[in-house]
């Protein structure tokens, strides 16, 4: 009987938001494993003791991100961790885009201002400021030119906490066809979602957004499929992954391109497709044979 750890987060004296995690605890277990979810923060879990750690939910790692990679290369040091740690090293941090776009992926165009570097905004189009390391729209706002000073207050308090901002326009296309998220598990396209857009004009970086709005089942076209096998195909250590997702848009051509890929805790969506729970379950059993 395998042992798995489904990495979480402590949502504290509030309900988890992660709607699957019970559920394929669930699963796994009622497929013959020994499954529970744990803080990735623990400091009480024995993580040698499993066979293998999924991470699942860590949503609070990038307020904590030298901790939580620091977790990682330990956990991953004593048992089998999936995500690989150096994947997981790797895609906490945004600038990934910069070497995917490298490599040949359709890729939103990315800035980067870093902490004592010139504050150099786009003054004829709109755009979006974020963090590199960042989840759930946490610090990211829109803005126009003419909301050049209050970019520049959010560039301020971003830097002052040490992170590197990313830069890049807003795609309007977004606000027509939405963003679509496809999601690989155990190495093929397990299910894809559409969301509609996060960033409302005026809104601050600081308030609290809904994640995913409008969330609804998507079938992908072959265009999408292209660019998100491209961008897995240029992934270090690639083969090693368990799951992935790739969150695409259209560009100004129509085209679609890549947003962001989430290698570390993406938000599966079981929920709204129920019959991915079996494959999903398969594919983690499946893992705890490999050496």
């Amino acid at each position: 009987m395998p042992r798995i750890a489904l990495a979480t987060y402590d949502p504290g004296a509030g309900p988890s938001h992660d709607k699957d995690l019970s559920v394929l605890a669930r699963a796994l277990t009622d497929a013959g494993a020994e499954a529970e979810a744990r803080y990735w923060d623990d400091p009480d879990a024995d993580w040698g003791g499993y066979d293998l750690v999924v991470i699942r939910s860590t949503w609070d790692y990038s307020w904590r991100a030298e901790e939580f990679t620091a977790w990682v290369e330990r956990v991953g040091a004593l048992t089998r961790l999936v995500n690989p740690a150096p994947v997981v090293r790797w895609n906490t941090d945004k600038r990934y885009l910069g070497e995917l776009a490298a490599a040949g992926v359709p890729t939103v165009p990315t800035r980067y201002i870093a902490p004592g570097e010139p504050a150099d905004l786009p003054a004829d189009h709109e755009y979006v400021v974020k963090p590199t390391s960042g989840a759930g729209a946490r610090f990211a706002a829109r803005y126009t030119p003419a909301e050049h000073d209050t970019a520049l207050r959010q560039l301020a308090a971003m830097h002052a906490e040490g992170f590197t901002a990313m830069v890049q326009p807003y795609v309007r296309g977004i606000d027509v066809s939405g963003e679509r998220a496809l999601q690989f598990f155990g190495g093929g396209l397990l299910h894809a979602s559409r969301k509609g857009a996060v960033l409302a004009p005026g809104t601050p970086y600081d308030a609290d957004k809904v994640a995913h709005p409008d969330l609804e089942p998507w079938q992908p076209t072959d265009e999408e499929l292209a660019v998100a096998e491209k961008a897995l195909a240029a992934v270090p250590g690639g083969p090693g992954l368990l799951y992935a997702r790739v969150d695409l848009v259209d560009g100004e051509d129509g085209e679609p391109r890549l947003m962001e890929l989430e290698l570390i805790e993406p938000n599966l969506f079981l929920w709204l497709h129920p019959d991915s729970l079996s494959r999903v379950t398969e594919a983690i059993l499946a893992a705890t044979e490999h050496d």
